[in-house]
């Protein structure tokens, strides 16, 4: 029986997928280091039967990856490029979690073709990931942004706009693609909302409205997301 095993499967959306995904393997920064070739490989080998990744793993904070710009270059590019080519050598399906940011931000209700421009470092590294992904035969770049199902800060943006979802919701839209045949780039999310408003659709009270212009890390203003094609091929 061939097996899923998700990278991240400490993190958010790791540990959300492994409860919805059947006969998948949790793969940490103990026992599955993606930039570690030899854990990778070793793993890999006491692992026969994987036949598709779901990379997860990543820095995502922009905060952090500012403030650690070496350590997310090793993570989120160097790290998901050696995966890639394991994956590669080894024909095993990767499916790579990417971001709504890697678009400017300019226009919103972007689509899978749509021109790619980072407003900040963590888009960039990414992206980074990315490349190296698209030069496989067998891939998924999931675009997408996700929250956990509790809004956990004390305030949100007002001028941002966003196709997020919680997490609970967005692991139903990656469990689908994991199980179909769809190979390529594919956007999934909800309707196009600003950030404050998603807090509140999702139970939040009391909250304060706080602008991007009031960070210290570029903020794009609208990457809503078309997900036409998703509903088109996988729904």
């Amino acid at each position: 029986m061939s097996q899923i095993l998700i990278t991240g499967g400490a993190g958010k959306l790791g540990s959300a997928l492994l409860e919805v995904i059947d006969n998948a393997v949790c793969g940490t920064r103990e026992n599955f280091d993606f930039t570690n070739v030899e854990m990778v490989t070793e793993f890999l080998n006491s692992n026969p039967t994987i036949n598709t990744i779901v990379h997860c793993g990543a820095m995502v904070s922009p905060p952090r990856v500012n403030e650690q710009i070496d350590q997310a270059i090793h993570d989120n590019i160097i790290g998901t490029a050696l995966l890639s080519s394991i994956c590669f050598q080894r024909n095993i399906r990767l499916i790579y979690i990417s971001t709504d940011y890697v678009f400017s931000g300019e226009k919103g209700n972007y689509n899978e073709q749509d021109e790619l421009m980072p407003q900040n470092k963590y888009a960039w590294s990414k992206l980074g990931g990315e490349c190296a992904v698209q030069m496989l035969n067998n891939f998924v770049i999931i675009r997408m942004s996700f929250g956990p199902d509790v809004f956990p800060y004390k305030a949100a943006f007002i001028d941002q706009y966003t196709s997020r979802e919680p997490a609970s919701e967005i692991i139903k839209k990656i469990k689908n693609i994991v199980f179909s045949s769809f190979k390529g780039v594919i956007h999934i999310g909800g309707s196009r909302k600003s950030v404050y408003d998603y807090a509140l659709s999702i139970g939040a009270e009391s909250i304060d409205a706080i602008s991007i212009k009031d960070m210290n890390v570029k903020m794009p203003k609208d990457t809503s997301l078309d997900t036409s094609l998703y509903k088109s091929t996988i729904e």
